[in-house]
């Protein structure tokens, strides 16, 4: 895994002003797929590519139906931002990660994972949102547990080939900082 020198600072950084789960949040344990009805976008068909050795080889059910398997190369430089729905700076961020879907069209695929939450929270605020983009649900924060993170929100920038190129730990600021993330460490100009 390819991060900077600095994480264990920025990760101590995150968890100091980003959100954790505690034992006062909404319910993590995962429940079946079809015991929530939504209009969310399914997670897309994925390559038959193994990911880079450095991803987390993860398979997770989507909140709009289909599955998102960390372990295969997503095929196209990609976002994705995992988020819960009881954390403020999620709430906060989650606006400019729909509005970068919209500006990345197919040149940059968008996901998001709702992480360390209960299904029918995550679900029901991802369609009270109107995320457009696709979500998978990881209520244990698997991913997160993998990668070494700690609270949330975090942004992942994964290359074509499926390796992470950088972890943003922490709220993105504004589409333009995501734009440039982007650029720096996916060299997609958008």
């Amino acid at each position: 895994m390819r991060l900077p020198a600095t994480v264990a600072a920025l990760v101590l950084t995150a968890v100091l002003s980003g959100c954790a789960a505690d034992a006062d949040e909404p319910d993590a344990t995962p429940t079946t797929a079809s015991s929530v009805e939504t209009d969310l976008t399914p997670c897309p068909e994925q390559t038959d590519a193994a990911a880079a050795v450095d991803a987390p080889d993860v398979s997770l059910d989507c909140l709009g139906g289909g599955t998102l398997d960390l372990g295969r190369a997503p095929g196209v430089p990609t976002v994705v931002n995992l988020w819960a729905s009881w954390c403020d700076p999620c709430r906060e961020e989650l606006p400019l990660v729909e509005q970068f879907a919209g500006l990345a069209g197919d040149r940059v695929r968008v996901l998001g994972i709702a992480s360390q939450d209960g299904r029918p929270q995550s679900s029901a605020f991802a369609d009270d949102a109107g995320l457009t983009f696709p979500n998978a649900f990881d209520g244990n924060g698997t991913v997160a547990a993998a990668l070494g993170l700690r609270g949330l929100p975090h942004t992942l920038f994964v290359t074509a080939e499926g390796s992470v190129a950088h972890v943003e730990l922490g709220e993105i600021a504004s589409v333009d900082e995501l734009r440039a993330l982007v650029a720096e460490h996916l060299g997609v100009q958008l």
